[in-house]
């Protein structure tokens, strides 16, 4: 029965794959990665690379995801995409979709998952969990995200630093996640929320690729100006 899996590859690194991850990569016969535009790259497909065998003539179709915050276009994309994803499964193709991080954190799949379940029930699916980037980069660091009953909050972007900082004030640890270059702007807000100046403050770009940048460093040495251009990016401050 032909299939479709939705595949968290991780956080950049390719042996952070998971051993079912790359079986379902090397079996497929159709495999889908989120890209930005026609120009660019996948992230996602150029992580699992090395899988790809090319005597196995396995299909690559990049499926575009405009960068915007204009929920019409948004939502047509997923449409549009879901569409193409669920037509390649009904000719009888395993189709693998790639994801950076895990599939169900902040995730294009989850999208399209949603559509294809409503509109395709006769369609297989199953999701194949991957390790997103604030566990590899706590790993890297040498910090815990969090201890006994110390609060968490995921915050995927800093439009609104108003809830930003409610949200800092009743919490041990802040990971930002997603968009680098915003993190500018917390710092102040993360300071009024109560963050004290021995805060651990720790932020990396490109993880798992040659050009990682990790810092470690406390809230009170934070110079001001920009830490990073990177939209691949990640913030962990925590309370010492």
């Amino acid at each position: 029965m032909p299939e479709l899996i939705g595949i968290g590859v991780g956080p950049g690194d390719p042996e952070l794959l998971t051993v079912k991850a790359a079986k379902a990569i090397q079996n497929a016969d159709t495999i889908m990665c989120p890209a930005s535009n026609e120009d660019r790259p996948s992230i996602a497909l150029s992580i699992v690379s090395s899988l790809i065998d090319k005597s196995k003539n396995q299909e690559i179709i990049k499926l575009i995801f405009p960068m915007t915050k204009d929920k019409d276009v948004l939502e047509a994309t997923w449409k549009k995409n879901a569409k193409i994803m669920a037509e390649k499964v009904l000719t009888g193709k395993n189709v693998v979709y790639l994801t950076i991080g895990d599939p169900y954190l902040y995730s294009t799949w989850i999208y399209m998952h949603k559509d294809i379940e409503m509109n395709h029930p006769e369609i297989k699916i199953s999701v194949i969990p991957g390790i997103v980037s604030m566990f590899t980069f706590a790993a890297k660091v040498g910090i815990s995200i969090a201890e006994g009953a110390e609060k968490v909050a995921i915050i995927p972007s800093c439009y609104d630093l108003s809830s930003v900082k409610e949200i800092a004030k009743n919490s041990e640890t802040m990971v930002f996640l997603k968009d680098g270059r915003y993190f500018d702007k917390v710092i102040e807000v993360l300071k009024e929320a109560g963050f004290p100046d021995n805060s651990i403050f720790a932020i990396g770009q490109d993880l798992g690729t040659e050009n990682e940048i990790i810092r470690k460093l406390t809230l009170g040495e934070v110079n001001d100006g920009t830490l990073t251009t990177k939209y691949f990016s990640i913030l962990v401050v925590k309370r010492v």
